[in-house]
């Protein structure tokens, strides 16, 4: 495995999830929620199912692997885009995000006490607290001050956090059957559920919505959803799921970064030493061991080594 370029493409998959807070800012203002969460995971649906015809292959077949697709597209998008949807409309957005960036932090625990399925070690912990804190430091420590008001609506962001992590762990599942075709099954649960959703709470059909909202729209399905998934699953089976889940802190100062490289701005120091903690964080978490555990081997099986 070529890490460098594993950790590019983990730098990539951050880039594209953090620049969507981008786009559905732009698009909700003129397109419902419930209907632009329809339209994203529908256009992610299209353009997956595009890549797999090019592909020459084939959506995988069997009521269990569909049954085990649709747990996935729960954890990954149905269930925690909506509780954070929810959260997030009782919590400061500076606030939801270091919630929103705990899911290394359940990974980690769930690793550790559940599914031992991957070491961890004293490294790796302190990758996961220093990501944290560079995330706090990005968005500002006084994002904390709430902490404890509208304790429904932070828990709830939490909950969203705990799904990523439990969509991480479970997405393991899916190595054999490959990233495309997991990501499109995924997209296709979704879009089953939401766009009937869209269809119940709203009216679809009768927005009148700009080229500027369109566009926003479909890059958020294209490229922000679409082909994140594709680097999400792949990088599920080479970086692991503490690995995969670490580009949560790096989301955070995606912001930062694009405002810098596009409006010419610059970073104050308290955001700039967060980036550098959350790059450090994620490069502790995904650094090589001296080992690399075998396909299949647990956890305890290689420290017993």
């Amino acid at each position: 495995m070529n890490r460098h370029r594993e950790l590019a493409l983990l730098g990539l998959l951050a880039l594209l999830w953090g620049s969507s807070y981008l786009f559905i800012k732009v698009a909700v203002a003129e397109i419902p929620p419930v209907t632009l969460i329809a339209l994203r995971v529908g256009g992610a649906a299209l353009f997956l199912l595009a890549v797999l015809r090019w592909q020459g292959a084939r959506l995988p077949g069997g009521a269990r692997i569909w049954a085990m697709l649709g747990v996935q597209a729960f954890l990954n998008s149905i269930g925690a885009w909506t509780v954070l949807a929810w959260g997030q409309q009782f919590v400061d957005a500076g606030l939801a995000s270091v919630l929103n960036s705990t899911s290394p932090i359940f990974v980690l625990v769930l690793t550790a006490l559940v599914t031992r399925h991957e070491p961890l070690g004293g490294r790796r912990m302190l990758g996961t607290a220093l990501g944290l804190c560079g995330v706090i430091l990005i968005v500002g420590p006084s994002a904390l001050a709430r902490l404890g008001r509208e304790v429904a609506g932070q828990l709830a962001c939490l909950a969203g956090a705990a799904l990523y992590a439990g969509a991480a762990l479970y997405g393991r599942r899916f190595s054999a059957l490959g990233p495309v075709a997991t990501a499109a099954g995924t997209m296709l649960w979704a879009s089953a559920v939401l766009l009937p959703a869209a269809f119940l709470l709203e009216d679809p059909l009768a927005l009148d919505v700009s080229w500027r909202a369109a566009g926003a729209t479909a890059v958020l399905s294209v490229f922000c959803t679409g082909a994140a998934l594709l680097l999400y699953f792949r990088l599920l089976r080479t970086l692991g799921s503490l690995g995969v889940a670490s580009q949560g802190y790096l989301r955070a100062g995606v912001g930062g970064v694009l405002g810098t490289v596009f409006l010419g701005e610059t970073i104050p120091p308290p955001v700039a030493a967060g980036l550098a903690a959350a790059i450090a964080g994620v490069a502790l978490i995904n650094a090589p061991r001296r080992r690399e555990p075998a396909r299949g081997e647990s956890a305890r099986e290689t420290s017993a080594t």
